[in-house]
């Protein structure tokens, strides 16, 4: 069947036979070929006087569309603040709620079976199976590892004649068909330039070349329809490269964009402008639903506002800052300021006490170690920030750096604050051991107990060799400075408590990776006049002590599942490195 003859067969099936001008009309044909094809369809029994017939709809049949797949397990983290409180897809847009439109508006165009891939938040989105009859729910465990190509692989015993969508779409008028005849990509047109996926047509309007910006040209947007033999294509190359992972990290189209000759035809589907919308960012929501300019309906936005005195349409231009270990921040800008907002990540409330935290960053400030901060809730452990302009991380192959770090870390213990609560490596290390023995398996490292002895002696010689105590942060790592021109700011004091210094000068020097004689060069940086033997070997055994913690603490963290990388490896090599020459340099 042609196009057009489909275009003709569909039309009468959705409309009844009409006469011939309203036909044209309706399908954009002729009333030559019309007339000439309608006399084929009766001659062929698909079509009689009423419309299409039982035979009419069954040489539609491979064009039926089976079901849709709602990718709807990403984090979104563009549209901070309001991703970090539910998914995209569950916003309320123009009193409805996104994902709630697309699933009626499919079921109103005869789609009744709705694959939705959830991952972040997703047990937000199991009230759906009840609300509409033909849902089927499939987890994404990896969502935020791996992007929408594994949501694909995952669903893909469903995929075939298959609808592909996003479930933060929404679409002014239904755009969904029952019938489809071959897979197409739904554009607009633009003519300025974007960083959006470009489609080149060939003749037909197929889709001949993808790439990524442009200027004027046919831009990814909305919808997918993947016909049978799009789908076998482009699954056969997500399963051959399923245990290499090369697509793992990018989006399906991508791998459209590196195989477009290879898999079966695409068409590029134009509609007209304000039919389509996807929105990127909270300001471009706000253009389009006018009731968030001043009700987001977002407990985070109600932060802000309470906090720095200012309504809710005053707080834009909102960028995510990459994720940490722990928590997920954000910038943003109210009455020509920018401040970061600090959102604590689940379940950081069993590992981290926000109350200690509040009480770190008050004398953080007090001292001027910190004086980014302005407000944090103790119970909820979300946090305020002044944002600093021009800032960099240190370098650890920089000692000018190092002295500036050097410089605050001293400031900072010579003041001889204390708090109530400790931070303790050693012992809280030999805790984890613990549960990882007890609990986890054991461990495979068979140097694991050689390290763990090494470590021990140089712990025991620390002991009692006259340095005290003090307020620290504990978590000195390069990313936790700050280095402007004039400054030098230590932010994030979620494990600071009392401590050794040795628990500052040692993470510093674990991260670095540095060699024995840099460390040593680091730590008479630190110590001035008060350098010896004794305090060098002190800070030389607190970096022994505080990479076997760390390393302790990742081999914990993988036997729960997650995957610490290069990390655990790194802890590893300097607790070894440093206990191996401590004990070997002072036979202890």
């Amino acid at each position: 069947m042609t196009k057009n003859e489909f275009n003709l067969l569909y039309t009468i099936k959705k409309y009844g036979m009409q006469s011939y001008r309203k036909l044209k009309d309706i399908a954009g044909l002729s009333i030559g070929f019309i007339s000439q094809t309608v006399n084929d369809f009766t001659d062929k029994g698909w079509v009689d006087d009423s419309g299409i017939t039982d035979d009419g709809i069954a040489a539609l049949k491979p064009y039926k569309v089976e079901n849709a797949v709602i990718m709807a397990a990403g984090l979104s983290s563009r549209f901070v603040p309001l991703s970090l409180e539910k998914p995209k897809g569950l916003l309320i847009v123009k009193n409805e709620v996104l994902i709630e439109r697309q699933i009626e508006q499919l079921q109103e165009a005869g789609i009744k079976d709705i694959i939705l891939v959830l991952g972040y938040k997703k047990e937000s989105f199991f009230y759906l199976e009840d609300k509409y009859e033909g849902i089927k729910i499939i987890i994404n465990p990896e969502y935020s590892k791996k992007n929408n190509t594994h949501t694909i692989y995952l669903a893909q015993k469903y995929i075939r004649n298959s609808y592909i969508c996003s479930s933060d779409d929404y679409f002014e008028e239904n755009p969904f068909e029952e019938y489809v005849y071959q897979s197409y990509y739904s554009a607009i047109h633009v003519s300025k330039k974007t960083n959006e996926w470009y489609m080149i047509p060939d003749k037909k309007m197929n889709i001949a070349k993808v790439k990524k910006s442009g200027e004027d040209g046919y831009i990814m947007l909305g919808h997918v329809y993947w016909d049978k033999n799009f789908s076998d294509g482009i699954l056969k190359i997500l399963n051959e490269d399923h245990e290499i992972g090369n697509y793992d990290q990018v989006l399906w189209e991508q791998v459209l964009a590196e195989n477009v000759k290879e898999l079966s035809p695409m068409e590029i589907k134009v509609y007209p402008d304000n039919v389509i919308f996807e929105f990127d960012s909270l300001e471009e929501l706000r253009q389009f639903d006018q009731y968030y300019v001043n009700n987001t309906h977002s407990k985070i936005m109600k932060n802000i506002s309470m906090i720095l005195d200012c309504e809710e349409g005053d707080i834009q231009n909102f960028k995510a800052i990459k994720e940490g270990l722990t928590n997920t921040s954000f910038v943003f800008e109210t009455k020509g300021k920018k401040y970061v907002y600090r959102h604590p990540g689940e379940g950081t409330e069993a590992i981290i006490s926000r109350e200690h935290e509040k009480k770190a960053l008050e004398l953080a400030k007090s001292i001027d170690v910190d004086p980014t901060y302005i407000y944090m809730n103790p119970e909820q452990g979300w946090k305020v920030s002044d944002y600093v302009e021009g800032i960099r991380v240190p370098s650890y192959d920089s000692f000018e750096d190092s002295k500036r770090i050097i410089k605050v870390l001293r400031n900072l213990h010579e003041k001889k604050l204390n708090v109530e609560w400790s931070f303790l490596p050693w012992e809280e290390a030999c805790k984890i051991e613990k549960i990882i023995t007890e609990e986890k398996g054991g461990i495979a490292d068979s140097e694991f107990e050689k390290l763990k002895n090494n470590v021990k002696k140089c712990y025991d010689k620390t002991l009692g060799d006259g340095i005290e105590m003090c307020f620290c942060h504990c978590d000195t790592y390069a990313p936790n400075w700050m280095l402007t021109d004039k400054e030098t700011i230590l932010i994030d004091w979620e494990y600071a408590g009392n401590a050794d210094p040795g628990c500052d000068v040692g993470t510093y020097i674990m991260d670095s990776m540095w060699k024995v004689e840099e460390a040593e060069k680091f730590i008479r940086e630190y110590c001035g006049d008060r350098f010896e033997e004794k305090t060098s070997f002190h800070y030389l055994a607190y970096t022994a002590i505080l990479s076997y913690y760390w390393y302790v603490w990742a081999l914990y963290r993988e036997s729960c599942g997650a995957i610490m990388g290069e990390s655990l490896y790194n802890w590893n090599v300097m607790a070894k490195r440093y206990s191996k020459y401590l004990v070997k340099k002072y036979n202890l």
